[in-house]
């Protein structure tokens, strides 16, 4: 599935590992053109197929992107919406949809993954000891 190019996948990939970089949080971006369902529930399922939800402190966040349906989403972990307030994810993904409403993905992806990352460092501050449970490149699904 060609959505990014080869620059654009490391800019994405070197976004999550700035990131990491500043909290235990453990973040991934979820890529597919189409979306057939609630995008909420959709970004659900792909959580759990990354097994995003097993890790050590249950501090996983997804960013989930339909490029063609223009859809997205935020799924963090049962630990982290314990620790979090309600509306925790609400002002990142206006300051996605910025980006993504003048065609720029990368860039909205990229803004996200920074302001989890500072946001979650709030929460889950990075340990030395901390390890990297998740991949950190794209997870790009079929639609199916």
């Amino acid at each position: 599935m060609a959505v990014f190019n080869d620059e654009e996948q490391q800019r994405i990939r070197t976004a999550v590992e700035d990131a990491e970089r500043h909290t235990s949080g453990q973040l991934r971006v979820c890529i597919e053109k189409t979306c057939s369902e609630n995008v909420l529930d959709r970004a659900a399922k792909y959580f759990h197929q990354l097994d995003m939800h097993r890790t050590k402190l249950r501090n996983g966040v997804l960013i989930y992107v339909a490029t063609v349906d223009r859809k997205f989403a935020i799924i963090g972990d049962a630990g982290i919406n314990k620790a979090v307030p309600d509306n925790f994810w609400d002002d990142t993904k206006d300051d996605m949809l910025k980006h993504f409403k003048v065609g720029d993905i990368v860039e909205g992806i990229v803004t996200g993954l920074e302001i989890a990352g500072e946001h979650l460092q709030k929460y889950f501050p990075h340990h030395k000891d901390d390890s990297n449970e998740l991949s950190d490149d794209i997870a790009f699904m079929d639609g199916e």
